[in-house]
């Protein structure tokens, strides 16, 4: 089971614009079994959620792991997790973990949840993070190999870094005035 590939749906989640029923659409892509069932009431679940999972990123990075792990409890006993084998064409069996609900919100949650749960348990908050780009403000999973990340991509160092010398340069200059 990739508990990795489930607490990724949740950055994914809290990363995604969901104004209306077509970005959640858009945010499900080519998983069209999702988008098929999905409602307006899963529309409003997945804001909400997507509000408190934000909140686990924000609570793991600050260094408070209690209060991650508080709305994550949260998250888990409102969207119980159901652990199902499932393949293809009877062929490639492997686990996924669901939710017990028949709504999209409900299914979908309960695995992003989960993953997060295990990563924080198994990696701690330190490896949530929020990207220091201040116009950004995305979420990430830390997968660097000395817990370095700062940032949601490299676009966004890049950006970051660029504004930061021109504003040491303009600094500069402006001394030298």
């Amino acid at each position: 089971m990739d508990f990795d590939a489930y607490a990724q749906t949740a950055a994914d989640l809290v990363n995604a614009e969901l104004t209306d029923m077509a970005d959640l659409h858009a945010f499900f892509g080519d998983r069209v079994w999702w988008s098929k069932r999905a409602t307006e009431r899963d529309l409003a679940t997945f804001r909400r959620a997507k509000r408190k999972m934000r909140d686990v990123f924000v609570k793991g990075s600050a260094g408070d792991d209690a209060g991650a792990v508080e709305i994550l409890n949260a998250l888990l006993e409102q969207f119980p997790v159901q652990p199902r084998i499932s393949g293809h064409s009877n062929e490639n069996w492997h686990m996924h973990v669901s939710g017990r609900g028949s709504a999209v919100a409900s299914e979908f949650i309960a695995g992003a949840a989960w993953g997060l749960a295990v990563w924080l348990c198994q990696y701690k908050g330190a490896r949530f993070g929020v990207c220091a780009d201040e116009r950004c403000g995305n979420v990430y999973l830390d997968t660097s190999s000395n817990n370095c990340r700062r940032f949601c991509s490299e676009r966004c160092a890049t950006r970051s870094h660029v504004a930061a010398h021109r504003a040491r340069k303009r600094e500069k200059e402006a001394a030298a005035v």
